[in-house]
């Protein structure tokens, strides 16, 4: 019986590692196909808070990232070291109840001290769980305030979502969970509308950079991020 038991949970203990061994890590194909890990699941390396040269509140666990789960408006936030313009994004994010956070995209440090007036952000939410009545554009993948998500639906609180943003020129999509939720152009007609009419109105550098960093928000509630990768357009 002894014997049993020992072989029964060397076996989980192997199948565990198994699997925490494939997180944060490349297929031949995709590295073949150009994607870069900006996350190698031990370290904060090749990241920085925004509008400084350290990091401070996030952490790594068992390969998942977690922010300090007690942010602001500002201070927070953390950047990617390099610059990108056209890109391909993968993230797998898994909320916490009340959580709110978001990935930003085309970052300018140089233009604004709070990261959310630069780059426009894909929203993350504890959707079904939040206390107070969200407008359309403040659902999880949601362009923020900006373009409301359309079919994508949020999983439970104890499994990750994928998150997949891609941008190319002036056009970006945003993708939930396999399911194409926003698509918009950059500084149309209809984009110069829509930030006429949101809380970015008055931010002038708002979405206005052609290349910059990804950025993960430390909002409030912990949100915690796996698998991040990245592939060059």
């Amino acid at each position: 019986m002894k014997l049993l038991f020992s072989l029964a949970l060397a076996t989980v203990l192997i199948t565990s590692c198994t699997s925490y061994d494939k997180m944060n890590t490349l297929t031949k194909q995709e590295k073949q196909d150009g994607w870069e890990l900006l996350f190698d699941g031990k370290t904060t390396n090749g990241w920085h808070t925004y509008g400084k040269t350290t990091i401070s509140g996030w952490t790594v666990k068992e390969g998942v990232l977690h922010n300090s789960g007690i942010g602001s408006d500002s201070g927070g936030d953390i950047v990617t070291d390099e610059d990108y313009d056209n890109f391909e994004l993968y993230v797998e994010w898994k909320a916490t109840k009340g959580s709110n956070s978001g990935i930003f995209y085309r970052v300018d440090e140089n233009v604004t001290d709070v990261i959310y007036k630069t780059g426009p952000e894909y929203q993350l939410l504890d959707d079904k769980g939040w206390p107070t009545k969200l407008s359309s554009a403040q659902y999880s993948g949601a362009n923020y305030d900006m373009n409301p998500p359309v079919g994508g639906e949020v999983k439970p609180l104890d499994e990750f979502n994928v998150t997949r943003i891609t941008v190319k020129g002036s056009h970006v999509e945003h993708w939930l969970n396999d399911v194409k939720v926003v698509d918009y152009q950059l500084w149309s007609q209809e984009w110069n509308q829509a930030k006429a009419n949101s809380k970015w109105a008055e931010h002038p550098n708002y979405g206005m950079a052609k290349k910059g960093k990804i950025g993960l928000q430390d909002h409030g509630g912990l949100t915690m991020f796996r698998n991040i990768k990245i592939r060059k357009l």
